[in-house]
């Protein structure tokens, strides 16, 4: 069986996962030409595998440098991810991207209830600035969905601050972190019915501080409100959000597994101390389900994670593999 929309997606629990990441493997071992290559380079047989903990993960590198698509669709969007001056962005190719937003939606409702109690608010000026933003996508879709303004603002923040003060619903702000301490520090304000979305870092325009002082910055100029984190990327069609101390939650059909630093191929038990992050998400299932991130982290016994940094600047053994 494979997962051939959102409704089989939404339908994974914990007794059939392991089934479900098995066969999904067997297929894009066999139709995604990047993911097969990079099997038959490390000379691993998925023929062998029982068990999703030993499944091998695409390093996330590769999706700058190669198409990472699964079977033969025509592409309906591409998602890149932010860059630098001189890089290379990831690029994410969609097959559906109705089903991006329904899966979107989907996670964000469990984890904050009925969407249409809110109006939806982003302070994304980053994301904005650039075209093809996943994050933009969903958000501007949550939007729409709700029938409500297309309320996003880039450095704007009196008329923010004045927009929120006017709504009579509850308030969901989607924000990037330098961007939210910047309106956190000139229009602190008491909400009990604001919950900001801390969405990322500082992205090259602060200094990098650590999920817990952002958080107490954060709740001090947010009183009363509640601050949770989402833990998403280019590379990925679902996304975690956090509890209001920085851990993590993924939905039924996702989980994040540790890994040894540089080694994708890393079998050892690290759960509960930092290593780095591989991340299954069935939702990719026309792209690739098993990717090894860059994120440096702590995976609890219960599959909930944290996100402590990033790793240097190496390439993950196995993308010189593929160097072409």
């Amino acid at each position: 069986m494979l997962l051939n929309d959102m409704m089989d997606i939404w339908s994974v629990n914990n007794r059939n996962f392991n089934a479900l990441a098995l066969n999904i493997l067997q297929y894009q071992a066999k139709n995604n030409e990047v993911y097969a290559q990079y099997l038959n380079l490390i000379e691993k047989s998925v023929d062998s595998i029982t068990h999703f903990s030993e499944i091998p993960f695409l390093p996330i590198s590769l999706f700058k440098t190669h198409l990472v698509k699964t079977g033969n669709f025509r592409t309906n969007h591409v998602f890149e991810s932010s860059t630098t001056t001189g890089s290379i962005p990831s690029k994410h190719h969609i097959n559906r991207i109705n089903d991006y937003h329904e899966n979107c939606l989907k996670i964000l409702e469990n984890r904050i209830g009925p969407l249409s109690e809110y109006e939806i608010f982003g302070l994304l000026p980053n994301y904005l600035e650039r075209k093809n933003s996943s994050l933009v996508s969903m958000v501007e879709f949550l939007m729409q969905k709700n029938k409500q303004p297309l309320n996003f603002y880039l450095y704007n923040f009196e008329e923010l601050d004045q927009k929120m003060k006017e709504t009579s619903k509850k308030k969901l702000l989607f924000g990037v972190s330098f961007a939210l301490m910047d309106f956190a520090k000139d229009y602190p304000q008491s909400l009990s019915d604001l919950t900001v979305i801390e969405t990322g870092g500082m992205k090259g325009r602060k200094q990098e501080i650590t999920k817990p002082d952002l958080y107490q910055i954060l709740q001090k100029s947010f009183e009363g409100s509640t601050i949770i984190s989402e833990y998403g990327m280019t590379e990925l069609l679902s996304q975690a959000y956090s509890d209001e101390n920085g851990i993590y939650t993924c939905p039924s059909w996702m989980k994040v597994l540790p890994r040894a630093d540089n080694d994708p191929l890393s079998k050892h038990s690290m759960k509960g101390h930092t290593a780095a992050l591989n991340i299954i998400d069935l939702a990719n299932i026309n792209s690739c389900c098993f990717i090894a991130t860059d994120d440096l982290g702590k995976v609890y016994e219960d599959g909930r994670f944290e996100v402590i940094g990033r790793l240097d600047q190496c390439d993950i053994r196995g993308c010189s593999l593929m160097a072409i």
